[in-house]
């Protein structure tokens, strides 16, 4: 799976550096940061460390599970006008300042191929 990149996100492991999510053509890809694969631990059991970046049609399992849901979902996506479908969006909108180890954060992307 590759093509356009369209978004893209940095994925912190408590406060440092573990990879980059991107919304490509196709779907989503992941790829651990190479200095934080030597060092770093997994973001999630599902997605263990390794050099080769992670495919997939819809977004992370893991991810998805960082989003709101119910009602909040409804609240955050009227606020942040944020289709409630767009998943990435959401992510991009929610996970800069979490409760947990993992944060995401948007990053302009400037080279739109893959």
């Amino acid at each position: 799976m590759s093509g356009k990149i369209f978004r893209k996100a940095q994925v912190n492991y408590n406060n440092q550096l573990a990879g980059y999510l991107w919304e490509i053509e196709n779907g989503f890809r992941f790829v651990y940061d190479e200095d934080y694969l030597r060092a770093g631990q997994p973001v999630s059991v599902s997605l263990p460390l390794r050099q080769e970046p992670y495919e997939a049609k819809e977004l992370f399992s893991f991810f998805q599970g960082l989003l709101p849901e119910g009602w909040y979902l409804d609240i955050v996506s009227a606020t942040a006008k944020i289709d409630t479908n767009d998943s990435f969006g959401l992510l991009l909108a929610t996970t800069g300042d979490t409760i947990g180890a993992v944060t995401v954060h948007k990053v302009k992307t400037q080279n739109h191929g893959s």
